[in-house]
């Protein structure tokens, strides 16, 4: 597949102080990229970064630029309540549409918007193989990656090359799920949850950020794409492979019922049930995993 050899020389990135976003800024840099964050919080410009609390901030890009649109409260920070329930939504959905009606504004939109989703989106699938052709089934999860993919693809400029990222469970020894279980893993208590059948869709955080980084410089790249790697596991095998990487046991079960009682509504959407999620459309254009199986993967991250 024919690439963009010129690699876009600005990126505005919602997100970016999150720990997807730390390590794609990163990566940027290294292609020589300036980097604008968009962030509620200021903070102080560093070599090749500038921080903006508002798009008003960012002003007329002089040069051709993309935006990778990251933003959202994470599902992981607190219990689930309509009002949390609400914040999830604002900051995916509400955000996203303002981000596009400013690139509407600008008189050189960019060549390319990467805009995150996630496996979510499937619902509740069992053991169904999903590739992105796949239906969404209804449920609170597959909602809310509805509302925020239609923000990203509505009123965006027909200059601009779309491209949607269902994202997995990123692994990374510096944020995410990992090093939440790591505590329990490290005891020997790191077991399945609930039956442990659920199947959980998995990416190394970076070839997640390898495949931004390609979906924005590979013209002929655009739709929805996968952000999982191919080789996807059931939760009892995670907790089994994450114990021998460790070299100790994963035998204590949490059960579901458990789960549910000190998690709420997170545990039956994320943890209890999964998608069989496999990155069909990257891997037939060619976009190539350093990580594609799980024991690599936990090996390079906690080796």
């Amino acid at each position: 597949m024919a690439r963009d050899k010129s690699f876009p020389q600005q990126v505005l990135v919602t997100g970016g102080t999150g720990f997807i976003g730390g390590h794609l800024i990163s990566a940027l840099l290294l292609r020589g990229a300036r980097v604008t964050v968009l962030s509620r919080l200021p903070r102080e410009a560093s070599p090749g970064v500038t921080y903006v609390q508002s798009l008003q901030d960012v002003g007329a890009p002089a040069q051709p630029f993309a935006v990778v649109n990251l933003a959202g409260e994470p599902l992981n920070s607190g219990r689930w309540n309509e009002r949390r329930k609400r914040l999830f939504r604002d900051s995916r959905v509400d955000l996203t549409s303002e981000l596009v009606s400013w690139m509407g504004t600008c008189e050189q939109p960019p060549s390319a918007m990467v805009s995150a989703s996630a496996v979510g989106w499937y619902g509740h699938r069992g053991d169904e193989v999903l590739t992105e052709t796949s239906s969404g089934a209804p449920g609170f999860s597959h909602d809310l990656c509805a509302a925020w993919e239609s923000a990203a693809r509505s009123g965006l400029p027909e200059q601009t090359r779309s491209c949607v990222l269902r994202i997995g469970v990123v692994l990374g020894a510096d944020g995410g799920s990992l090093p939440v279980m790591l505590g329990t893993a490290r005891l020997g208590l790191g077991g399945p949850f609930g039956s442990g059948q659920q199947w959980w869709s998995w990416i190394h955080i970076n070839d997640l950020v390898e495949m931004i980084l390609w979906l924005l410089e590979t013209p002929s790249c655009s739709g929805v794409f996968n952000g999982t790697a191919p080789e996807p596991v059931r939760q009892r095998d995670f907790a089994k492979t994450l114990g021998s990487v460790l070299h100790r046991p994963a035998f204590l079960p949490l059960p579901g019922a458990i789960a549910r009682l000190m998690l709420g509504e997170f545990a039956e959407e994320v943890l209890l049930n999964g998608q069989r999620v496999e990155p069909e459309r990257a891997r037939a254009l060619g976009f190539q995993f350093a990580f594609p199986a799980l024991k690599s993967a936990l090996d390079d991250l906690l080796g």
